[in-house]
C-alpha cells in the first residue's frame, strides 16, 4: 500500500449526499479481481449518458483534470459493502476524501486501501465545495502526520484512530501488517 504523510492535490466537488458505492463504481464493471483498471469507470452513470456522451458531471470538465482529493457530501459510501470503491477513486487519481460523514464500511475499504477519508464539519464541507467550484486551481495540502488540512485560506484539524493513522503513515495493508510477525508466525508452525 502507498504511504501517506503529506499530499497536496487539486481539488473537486461532487457534493450531494449519500452517494452510494453503486453510484461510485457501478456493478456492471466488478467483473475484476485486481485493483487497478476501475478509475475509467469511476461514476460512470453519472459522466456518461447511455449513448456513452460525456455528461456534465464535473469530473468531465478538463479544468479539474488532475484533481486529487474529492470533496462530497455527508454519508459518503453508503451502500453496498464492495471494496471496488475505494479502489475506482484511488485509480482515478484521488488520495482523500473530505466529507461530513462516510459509512463504516466504506471507510474501512477507503482505510485498508492507501485512501484518506476525512470527516470536517457540515459547514467547513460547504465551504471547501463551494471555493473548489468556484476556482478550478484550488489546491489543499493534507497533512497526516500534524492531521491537519490547509489551503490558501482555509486551516483545520481532523481526527483520524491512531491505528489507521499508523497503517498509512507506514503503507501498511492487512498482510504487510501480518507479515510484520512472520518470524512468529514461523515460530508457531514450527511446534506444530
Amino acid at each position: 500500500m502507498q504511504k501517506f504523510t503529506r499530499h497536496t492535490g487539486k481539488t473537486v466537488a461532487i457534493y450531494r449526499q449519500n452517494i452510494d458505492t453503486d453510484q461510485i463504481i457501478p456493478k456492471q464493471f466488478l467483473k475484476r479481481i485486481e485493483r487497478t483498471g476501475y478509475g475509467a469507470y469511476l461514476f460512470y452513470d453519472w459522466r456518461f449518458a447511455a449513448d456513452g456522451t460525456p455528461t456534465d458531471l464535473i469530473l468531465n470538465d478538463t479544468a479539474y483534470e488532475g484533481a486529487s482529493i474529492l470533496i462530497t457530501g455527508a454519508n459518503f459510501g453508503c451502500g453496498s459493502s464492495r471494496e471496488h470503491a475505494p479502489w475506482s477513486l484511488m485509480d482515478y487519481g484521488f488520495r482523500a476524501v473530505i466529507a461530513p460523514s462516510f459509512a463504516d464500511i466504506f471507510s474501512s475499504n477507503a482505510f485498508k486501501n492507501g485512501l484518506l477519508p476525512i470527516a470536517l464539519s457540515e459547514e467547513k464541507v460547504s465551504a471547501l465545495a463551494e471555493r473548489s467550484m468556484l476556482d478550478t486551481d484550488h489546491n489543499l495540502t493534507i497533512d497526516l502526520e500534524s492531521r491537519t488540512i490547509n489551503g490558501d485560506t482555509f486551516v483545520a484539524s481532523f481526527e483520524i484512530d491512531e491505528f489507521n493513522r499508523h497503517c498509512l503513515l507506514n503503507g501498511l495493508d492487512d498482510i504487510e501488517l501480518t507479515l510484520q510477525h512472520e518470524s512468529r508466525i514461523h515460530e508457531f508452525e514450527a511446534q506444530l
